[in-house]
């Protein structure tokens, strides 16, 4: 008994639960940094009122900048009524946020946010826990990428689950589209993957760390692996301009349309949870994970206590920088069609993720794994790809279809004027200028 009693083991639990309390937490911090964001973008000011007394005068005002807007919409979910409509299928239909948000709560065990603390024996409570290099993670596994790669996947089940049984057409319409766009997208994901696996020589969460701090961040030696990991990601969490399952304008809200109360606040939660674990694991791949240079602490030989906590802030910092960037985009593009999406993954993302992972098997079997001839490689491909996209076939079912006598496409000898006609709405300064007003 004593002998698996391990400090590892030991802080594989408290990593659990710490990192899983955070995560939560920052799902709705999360929904706040996205508001005000958005409303940076446009121009607004975003929530600015809500304090922590939930808007009851008599209490004190704890909050600033509208901080208790993500707490009041928590309570809101939880007081909402749970309606399930008559003729959905009530056991598929409440199981479908839980088979969501498992996979994006667990996916993140195998992140090495602090790096290996170099712990001593520890006795607490009479029993004795033997100490020795600890890898600071919520699972210390050898095959820990795979295994983030294979939670993942299971992200789709919940959304096709909770798209079927709620009996609704734009809802199955919205549970097929994150089908086939999350198994299509899976795969460049991999491919991405493997050319950083081939690079690092290894698929242990924290050696890859280490090969980045010797030989330099992978997003400088690897950019359009990390560029389609990081398109990968978006489409993996349904975050634009990849949200067609849920887009409002055509199918009413998508997959989870017939869904409120908490119920349907597990999809937000799965949602922002899936990107902070996907930022996670981009931080961990191109970004140096804990590894920041010139900072004392936060590199891999630095194996204290005090260091591995500075490892876990740098690590953290990232992937919240990382989810805000993730909030730029969407807030800049506009989301794409269903076929454009499709289109992008066959096309365009899929080929050229193949054509990373032979470059890199090459640049690797040339011995030339080094930054800067990574980088002329990746520099070389940016150009064939940019030269020979223009002379790929392009064919696309979705072509404006020419509407007989309109304004588009007018009759023969037909003056078409699509200004208005009024002199008064054509004038610039209607009051003050030349035109009669009455």
């Amino acid at each position: 008994m004593e002998g698996l009693l391990t400090v590892q083991l030991l802080v594989n639990a408290v990593v659990c639960v710490v990192v899983i309390h955070v995560i939560l937490a920052h799902a709705g911090l999360f929904i706040y940094f996205e508001r005000k964001i958005s409303a940076y973008m446009q121009d607004r000011i975003g929530p600015n009122r809500t304090g922590f007394n939930l808007g009851q005068e008599f209490l004190p005002r704890f909050g600033f900048w509208g901080l208790g807007q993500s707490l009041a919409d928590g309570i809101k979910f939880f007081v909402k009524e749970d309606f399930t409509p008559a003729n959905v299928d009530k056991a598929l239909f409440s199981l479908a946020p839980l088979v969501g948000v498992v996979p994006a709560l667990i996916g993140f065990i195998v992140i090495p946010w602090g790096g290996v603390w170099d712990a001593p024996d520890m006795t607490i409570l009479g029993l004795t826990f033997t100490g020795g290099p600890v890898v600071v993670a919520g699972a210390n596994i050898n095959i820990g990428v795979v295994f983030l790669l294979a939670v993942a996947s299971l992200g789709v089940y919940g959304v096709t689950l909770g798209g079927w049984a709620s009996n609704n057409k734009y809802s199955f319409l919205g549970g097929l589209r994150c089908t086939a766009q999350m198994i299509s997208y899976e795969i460049p994901l991999g491919l991405a993957l493997l050319a950083v696996l081939l690079l690092a020589g290894t698929v242990i969460p924290d050696e890859i760390v280490r090969h980045q701090t010797e030989h330099g961040w992978m997003l400088l030696s690897q950019p359009i692996a990390a560029a389609i990991f990081f398109i990968c990601g978006l489409a993996e969490a349904n975050r634009a301009p990849f949200d067609n399952a849920e887009c409002e304008q055509e199918l009413v809200g998508g997959f989870h349309t017939e869904y409120s109360s908490m119920r349907y606040a597990l999809f937000p939660l799965a949602e922002y949870a899936h990107m902070t674990t996907a930022a996670a694991f981009f931080t961990l791949l191109f970004l140096g994970g804990y590894h920041l240079p010139f900072l004392p602490g936060a590199q891999p030989e630095h194996t204290v206590l005090a260091a591995a906590f500075l490892k876990f802030v740098v690590f953290f910092s990232k992937t919240v920088l990382v989810v805000c960037f993730m909030m730029v985009v969407r807030w800049t593009i506009p989301r794409l069609r269903f076929d454009q999406v499709m289109m992008v993954g066959w096309q365009s993302v899929i080929p050229i993720s193949l054509l990373a992972v032979v470059v890199t098997s090459v640049m690797v079997y040339m011995g030339q794994t080094d930054l800067v001839s990574m980088l002329i490689a990746n520099g070389v491909m940016a150009a064939g790809i940019l030269a020979v996209m223009p002379l790929m076939p392009r064919y696309t079912a979705n072509r404006r279809i020419r509407l007989y006598g309109s304004r588009f496409s007018p009759m023969p000898d037909e003056v078409v004027f699509t200004g208005p006609v009024s002199r008064l709405a054509r004038e610039d300064r209607p009051v003050e200028g030349s035109v009669a007003t009455h």
